[in-house]
């Protein structure tokens, strides 16, 4: 009977860890200092272990929710955002005066939702984990109250979750309506006997699920939110839900499509062709033209979404390995850029404008040097982890017959290193008439960029272990 729990127990570990924050919270008198985010440490310590010890058994609680090495993988990663969520964090509700046990718990719940729509095999138990994330996630974006643009931000997202929430949900009923179950497995052996045509109700229920998750992925042309929400939020939430929603969402996608779905792979294949094309054009041109750091790596971010959607289309070994390597290497390098971003950030001035970096390496050489990294490995130059990552997408396209993507994704690629060689330029060549202040960063946050720097440079020179291990956990289970 206890076996039937082991299965939840990383999430189970995050969520207790949130429960105690948001309780020393209420306990805690008013400017009192606590260190609530040591709740969020030990908890993710405590899923990354438990993680750990469940790798290969293969279990499953309540047959609702699978410990697969897939699952465990993608937890693992989730555990990876965490952290140096956390960690980038200190500085931004100092700073901003944050109630630290609500930031705190929201993340954490915000995770174990994550961790639990990565290895939930039940429609319904993904719906949700995915509510449970995006609530958590929503009051993220819009904590800093007193900030107009911060409550704009997440009135939007919202609206526009709960938009496609319902499309999701809708799409639930109908899979239901035509296989009797949400169990991923059970509609996955119906799809197959029902093999043929797809009649118009399957057309429908696909289509309302892959809104579902083209939102969640920001893939156009679902995106509308995306730049907002990165604006208004905080830097170390958006660092947080650029990374790890989109990882937990990506987890789930394959899930779902490449098992319950994947007797229909004809028809949403050609659908998921034009959205990745779609999603890496709009992403690298529109990002072009932003000033503004967080709008562009907004737009960076949807490109990226592209890219992955890529790697899930192509479908063969390479690819699926490929996606998860893809999202450990775009979430360490996200997080970092945020965080240096977060670091420059001001109560009274955001400076998150191209122009605001000029000049940045006469005034804090160790911030710009860091930057550089996260914004070259964004670009994919070897030998920082993008390169490998973007290699291994392109390389997988091609060999599963998709070359127009593959050209597509390296002509978009090549565009995109202008705005991330813009900053550069900004920060090494052009002069500053009022350079930015910067106070001494938390040591934690410190720790955190340059432990970011050494992932890039590890995954992109020894990618191999990574790779192997990404591809064995993928492969017994599509």
């Amino acid at each position: 009977m206890m076996q039937s729990f082991f299965a939840i127990v990383p999430m189970a570990c995050v969520t207790v860890a949130a429960i105690a924050a948001m309780v020393m919270e209420a306990f805690r008198y008013p400017g009192e200092r606590l260190p609530i985010a040591g709740f969020g440490v030990i908890g993710l310590t405590g899923a990354a272990i438990a993680s750990a010890a469940l790798w290969n058994q293969g279990l499953s609680s309540f047959d609702l929710v699978a410990a697969d090495n897939f699952g465990l993988f993608v937890t693992g990663i989730l555990v990876v955002v965490g952290l140096l969520s956390l960690a980038i964090s200190t500085s931004t509700v100092d700073r901003e005066h944050l109630p630290a046990g609500e930031y705190y718990a929201l993340m954490l719940f915000a995770t174990a939702g994550m961790m639990l729509m990565a290895t939930a095999s039940d429609l319904l138990v993904i719906f949700l984990a995915l509510e449970v994330l995006s609530l958590a996630v929503y009051v993220l974006t819009g904590i800093r109250r007193n900030s107009p643009v911060a409550t704009e931000a997440a009135f939007k997202y919202f609206l526009l979750g709960a938009f496609s929430s319902a499309f999701f949900l809708y799409g639930i009923a109908f899979t239901y309506g035509l296989t009797g179950s949400t169990r991923l497995a059970r509609i996955a052996s119906l799809m197959t006997m029902q093999a043929g045509a797809p009649t118009p109700m399957q057309l429908l229920a696909l289509g309302l699920v892959i809104v579902g998750f083209a939102f969640k992925v920001a893939a156009v042309p679902f995106h509308m939110w995306t730049p907002d929400a990165y604006e208004g939020a905080p830097p170390a939430v958006t660092a947080f839900m650029s990374t790890g929603v989109k990882a937990a969402a990506f987890a789930s996608f394959m899930r779902v499509f490449l098992s319950a779905f994947y007797p229909l792979r004809g028809t949403w294949s050609d659908v998921l062709w034009v959205m990745a094309a779609a999603t890496m054009i709009v992403g690298t041109v529109v990002g072009v033209a932003q000033s503004n750091v967080k709008r562009m790596l907004a737009y960076s971010s949807i490109g990226h979404g592209g890219y992955l959607l890529v790697a899930l289309l192509s479908a063969n070994d390479v690819g699926r390995g490929a996606v998860l390597f893809y999202l450990l290497t775009y979430a360490v390098t996200n997080i970092g850029a945020f965080g240096v971003i977060g670091l420059l950030e001001h109560a009274d001035r955001p400076n998150d404008t191209v122009r605001d970096y000029a000049g940045l390496w006469n005034a804090h050489p160790a911030l710009a040097a860091l930057m550089t990294i996260f914004l070259l490995s964004l670009g994919g130059f070897p030998p920082m982890a993008g390169f490998v990552a973007k290699w291994y997408v392109f390389s997988a396209a091609v060999s599963a017959g998709y070359t127009g993507l593959a050209i597509i994704g390296v002509l978009t690629s090549v565009v995109s290193v202008y705005f991330y060689l813009r900053i550069v330029v900004m920060m090494y060549m052009t002069p500053s008439e009022s350079p930015v202040p910067v106070l001494p960063p938390p040591k934690v946050a410190a720790a955190a960029l340059i432990v970011c720097a050494i992932l890039i440079f590890y995954l992109g020179v020894l990618p191999t272990r990574v790779l192997n291990l990404a591809a064995s956990s993928i492969k017994p289970f599509f």
